[in-house]
């Protein structure tokens, strides 16, 4: 059984301290004339400070590396790609990453078991499609936003520059890095639930040729939910220096940890979330508790060898450790008086060691102008896991649903069939791209990846070695009218795959092994509009197919054969910018639609809808600064009714909710921000993860932060 090393805590009064040392002499130069000093303005962007705009707020993102590996406007992406920036995650006081979702137009989150991230990508779930400055962070964990310059939501199958995985699209964080600029600013937040957080962040140029950069957080807060609690800090150094007039070295580690409790919501009783105050709590909330350690080490090399050749090499190295353990509901009683509770916990501990490298050339051919893409990108992956299901005493795990909050005791030990086994992934992948320029009204993307991805699986138990070697070859082509220079119309087919493996690397069996591996197409029109060079609106109309999906032979019960699985199809709608000076917008709206068109199982029959996949969804956040001192924000979400499983037995309601946030500028260097989620304190069930874990969305609650620049 892998060993759940010890944890050792970074508190929250550590960090708060550390902001105030820092912030006392700013405090003291306030009561007494100061020294002039030297600046370089340049080199000092948070020396600029605008009185009532702390982050000079932008909401829009005009350019994209992750979805192309080249900085390439938004406008020329022949894809549906949704970016919130640090600015809206400040200004929304979220903290963390699947809170960014909520904007996303055609996003969704499922509960992930209450342990991990799982974003919902046209129809399909995922807790392995996540990527970190476009490298593979596909733990199962929960992720904060305190080192977090943007995050890309690219929808669709993006197998040509992600590789395996991806079916219905990626998260890419982009990282706060150093970058040879003044940074100085600190947060304090305090609210509803016991929540308390402090963030840091700080960054010192050195020349013109040198800097470092830190962001900090620490975070002990409670809930809405009884007993349920949550303690994380992080750290994420960084450091850029030159290696001559045209090398840059950018080295980043990252220390994060994050301990909560495991909440699996409620069960469901008649087709419906079952009856209950939303902060019951289902199980045995001491039992419950999840960890995640993360350590990571990054270094880019970047190289341009002339104003048209550029090399970069991206290394990263990260080691995750985490733990689960959690006593949770199951069915609820023919008469709704009781609920069945079970058990079992999880670890995992995983070593990846990643290495991209990327040539990109410009260059022109006639009339014809390419970006041309040539890259390469190896990986590794050692992955442990250890499973043990929890066992209780005779009737105590059946608890009256009027009082399901227990403490029973339970005995954690192997079944016949959890899991504990030791895996090896080996990933090999060659691709190239071109970006071609017809003239100003016309341009392509073409582009093809090949991976030769080998998994090697151990099970622990009995010795067994299980293989599975793939390799495959994903396409991509777009094409992008733009009638004007400032709009683009654009056609582009995508595709995917996702090795038997699955997305966290453990569902090789012996009798699926040898199958190929899932396939994923995704058809894709639509246009992108910037009708200010701060406003930009965006439309896109998908259809995307699941094939090589494995079920059992009904002439044959002891094999497996591949069938079309499901389709999704779905219109997207997305607004992000100034619609004034002065106001400032964010969202979008979705209309999607999506079924089983094979029989999979008894309860994936063919014609059911797919699960959390609602028809209409639609949110959009407004901030308007009434002068250069008030602001203030509002923001509306509404998400019509879902599925929990693919069963269709049980179905979470549709909801609309509002959320407020008011900016009070104090002076150039203090912000207070007050934000209220859930105005109207409206009762409704964000997420799922099966019928009979539904997660209850938090009632009315507030929290003020503190902005401090320094």
């Amino acid at each position: 059984m892998p060993t759940h090393r010890p944890l050792h805590h970074f508190p929250l009064a550590a960090l708060a301290l550390a902001i105030g040392v820092a912030l006392a002499p700013a405090a003291r130069a306030a009561d007494a004339p100061a020294a002039p000093e030297k600046r370089d303005p340049a080199k000092d962007i948070d020396a600029v400070i605008v009185v009532g705009q702390r982050y000079l707020p932008d909401y829009q993102a005009r350019t994209t590396r992750g979805a192309t590996k080249t900085d390439t406007p938004l406008l020329d992406v022949p894809q549906a790609v949704t970016v919130v920036t640090d600015k809206l995650v400040a200004d929304q006081g979220v903290s963390s990453l699947n809170e960014t979702f909520r904007y996303m137009p055609g996003v969704g989150t499922a509960q992930g078991e209450g342990n991990r991230d799982t974003p919902v990508l046209r129809g399909i779930s995922s807790t392995g499609d996540f990527y970190v400055d476009g490298i593979r962070d596909d733990v199962q964990y929960f992720r904060d936003t305190y080192n977090l310059e943007r995050v890309e939501a690219l929808k669709g199958p993006s197998a040509m520059i992600f590789g395996r995985g991806g079916s219905g699209g990626v998260i890419n964080r982009v990282t706060r890095l150093a970058d040879g600029m003044n940074h100085r600013s600190a947060t304090l937040q305090f609210g509803a639930n016991l929540r308390r957080r402090a963030t840091v962040d700080f960054g010192q140029g050195f020349g013109e040729s040198a800097g470092v950069r830190v962001n900090a957080m620490a975070e002990d807060s409670g809930s809405f939910r009884d007993d349920v609690y949550l303690k994380r800090h992080g750290i994420n150094p960084s450091l850029n220096f030159d290696l001559g007039a045209a090398t840059r070295m950018v080295l980043s580690y990252e220390h994060f940890h994050d301990d909560r409790t495991a909440d699996r919501g409620v069960p469901s009783y008649q087709g419906r979330p079952v009856r209950t105050d939303p902060s019951t709590f289902f199980g045995n909330p001491r039992l419950s508790r999840t960890e995640a350690d993360v350590d990571a080490f990054d270094a880019t090399l970047e190289h341009a060898f002339s104003d048209t050749l550029r090399l970069r090499n991206h290394l990263r190295w990260a080691d995750y450790d985490k733990y689960y353990q959690n006593v949770f509901p199951g069915a609820v009683s023919a008469d709704g008086s009781t609920v069945t509770l079970s058990a079992y916990r999880n670890a995992t501990r995983r070593r990846n060691l990643f290495n991209q490298t990327d040539l990109v050339w410009d260059v022109e051919a006639g009339a014809l102008r390419h970006t041309v893409l040539a890259g390469a990108e190896l990986g590794r992956q050692v992955t442990d896991n250890f499973r043990q299901t929890g066992y209780f005493a005779p009737g105590t795990n059946v608890v009256p649903v009027a009082s399901p909050n227990v403490d029973v005791p339970v005995t954690f030990q192997q079944s016949a069939t959890d899991a504990d086994n030791h895996g090896i992934a080996r990933t090999a992948a060659v691709y190239v791209q071109d970006q071609i320029e017809f003239s100003p009204r016309w341009q392509a993307i073409l582009g093809l990846r090949y991976d030769a991805f080998r998994v090697d699986l151990r099970n622990n138990r009995n010795g067994q070695w299980l293989h599975s070697d793939d390799g495959m070859r994903s396409p991509r082509a777009g094409l992008i009218y733009k009638p004007r220079e400032n709009v683009s119309l654009y056609a582009s087919v995508s595709t995917a795959f996702q090795p038997r493996a699955g997305d966290q690397l453990a569902s090789l069996s012996a009798s699926n092994a040898s199958l190929k591996p899932e396939s994923f197409r995704n058809r894709e029109i639509g246009a992108k509009w910037d009708i200010r060079r701060d406003l930009q609106a965006s439309i896109a109309v998908y259809r995307l197919d699941r094939s090589n999906v494995a079920v059992t032979d009904p002439n044959d019960p002891t094999r497996l054969i591949l069938v079309d699985g499901q389709y999704s199809q779905g219109v997207e709608l997305g607004l992000a910018g100034r619609l004034s000076e002065r106001w400032q917008v964010m969202g979008g709206y979705a209309w999607q639609d999506g079924e089983i068109t094979a029989t999979q199982s008894a309860s994936a029959v063919k014609g059911n809808r797919l699960a959390q996949l609602p028809r209409h969804s639609a949110s959009l956040w407004n901030r308007y600064d009434f002068s250069e001192r008030v602001g203030v924000g509002l923001g509306i979400i509404h998400r019509g009714a879902i599925f929990a499983s693919v069963d269709n037995q049980v179905t979470l309601p549709a909801f609309t909710r509002v959320d407020a946030a008011l900016y009070w500028t104090l002076s150039p260097k203090l912000q207070v921000q007050l934000n209220v989620e859930n105005l109207g304190n409206v009762r409704y069930f964000a997420s799922a993860n099966s019928n009979n874990n539904l997660s209850p969305g938090a009632p009315r609650s507030a929290w003020v932060t503190l902005n401090l620049r320094y």
